[in-house]
């Protein structure tokens, strides 16, 4: 019997041949050695290709292979690639002209200008003026009060600029949580992950500024939500979710009510729970009419929401929040963007608390763009957990080796909290410095 059929076919492939839509399915090593995040992925865009080819020879790809049937006694061998993927994936685009406005308009390169350990006393500065303000505009919304938009500018300017120098610092930031005051800091965590996003998306510093402050007021309609509602431990009755799903629209009201010159956060307060597959709400927008901004701060939202502990819920760890986002890529999220944000903030962001396979727990400091499963770990304790005699902090991507002449690695992230490391004393006591393989005495 004649006829066609498709075959998937695996080739080996030079990394200096990779071009965009390739799927890689192994390397030429083992993935834990790698940076790259998923075990098989589509190439999406140059970054991706340049990453492989610093890394590795050659890789595997998968195709598909259309070939003819043949009577038994003469099966052919010969085929001819029809595609390495039906779909092929495209890098991040600005859309088409329309409510996705606000997308940049070119693609800029940064590289950081100090350390975390020269930004980190700045940026904490900036960070708890940026509390101390997103605290003041939601208890200032609750009573009525003018927004003050011009502060809220200021706020978010001065953290764009500590995030250019180096955005390592304030992310690092954004890992302490207070479940007390969690609305009014976790706006101002989605703004500081936002402008981190943006920077590494290539916006131009106007852009960055802009995303910033959407991210800043993107629930300010909370501030319309009953206390009781908002705050329920317990599950919410569909009046109750109806009622918090109002507080986008609340949010539009307010945000067009202050008379300044705000479409971008207006439209991104009204939009972030859209969703790519129309089930969003409050509008069940397509994807093609979600503002791009909104796309952006809707990934940012759900990463720091599932890191966070609310009333109703533990946080998770990053990996997992990131795996919930790649999961609902295409869905929820758009696929480009969900990926873009993967990579960007990596396994082991920084203020994670790393555990190491031999037993030592260090505090992550400092992510390398290209090499997320090797940051800058500033290690704590032994490996029986107690206290180290002098802190040292390790530039994993030098392949430093512990006293036994094994190179570390990190083996799982462990909550803050864990065997008394808590990222926020190391803050406030100054602890937190980024010099590869220096050390300095605790006593």
């Amino acid at each position: 019997m004649q006829g066609m059929y498709v075959e998937l076919v695996e080739t080996r492939i030079d990394t200096a041949d990779l071009e965009i839509g390739m799927h890689v399915i192994r390397l030429d090593r083992p993935w834990e050695e790698t940076d790259f995040l998923m075990q098989g992925f589509i190439i999406r865009d140059l970054n991706e290709v340049h990453a492989l080819r610093l890394q590795c020879d050659f890789v595997v790809i998968q195709g598909v292979a259309e070939k003819k049937r043949e009577p038994r006694e003469k099966v052919s061998s010969r085929g001819r690639l029809a595609g390495f993927f039906k779909r092929k994936q495209k890098p991040v685009q600005p859309p088409k002209p329309g409510p996705a406005r606000t997308t940049p308009r070119k693609r800029v390169s940064y590289i950081n200008q100090v350390s975390v350990g020269r930004e980190i006393q700045t940026a904490t500065m900036r960070f708890e003026e940026a509390q101390s303000t997103a605290k003041s505009i939601m208890s200032g919304l609750r009573i009525s009060r003018t927004l003050d938009i011009n502060n809220a500018r200021r706020v978010v300017n001065s953290c764009v600029e500590s995030v250019l120098r180096n955005e390592n610092a304030l992310m690092l930031l954004t890992k302490i949580k207070n479940q007390d005051e969690y609305t009014a800091e976790h706006c101002i965590n989605v703004s500081i992950l936002a402008a981190a996003f943006g920077k590494s998306l290539g916006m131009i510093k106007g852009e960055i500024q802009n995303l910033a402050l959407c991210g800043l007021l993107h629930d300010v309609g909370k501030t319309r939500i009953p206390n009781e509602v908002l705050n329920k431990p317990a599950s919410l009755t569909d009046d109750e979710f109806a009622l918090m799903r109002n507080h986008t629209v609340h949010g539009r009201t307010i945000l067009m009510s202050t008379g300044a010159s705000l479409q971008s956060a207006v439209d991104v307060a009204f939009s972030h729970h859209e969703r790519i597959d129309g089930k969003g709400y409050p509008r069940g927008l397509p994807a093609e009419n979600i503002p791009y901004f909104a796309k952006i701060i809707a990934l940012v939202d759900t990463y720091d929401a599932i890191t966070s502990t609310r009333v109703y819920q533990k946080a998770l760890a990053s990996m997992h929040a990131l795996e919930i986002i790649h999961n609902n890529r295409g869905t929820q999220f758009d696929t480009e963007l969900a990926d873009a944000f993967i990579q960007m903030v990596g396994v082991y962001p920084p203020g994670s608390i790393a555990e190491m396979v031999n037993g030592e727990v260090g505090i992550v400091v400092e992510s390398h763009a290209l090499h997320k499963l090797k940051p800058k770990v500033l290690m704590v304790r032994d490996a029986d957990k107690t206290p180290v005699a002098s802190f040292k902090v390790l530039d994993l991507q030098a392949a430093p080796k512990d006293d036994n002449g094994v190179v570390y690695q990190i083996a799982k992230e462990v909550p803050d909290g864990t065997y008394g490391i808590v990222l926020q004393d190391f803050v406030k006591e100054g602890l937190i410095v980024t010099a590869p393989l220096s050390s300095f005495d605790t006593e």
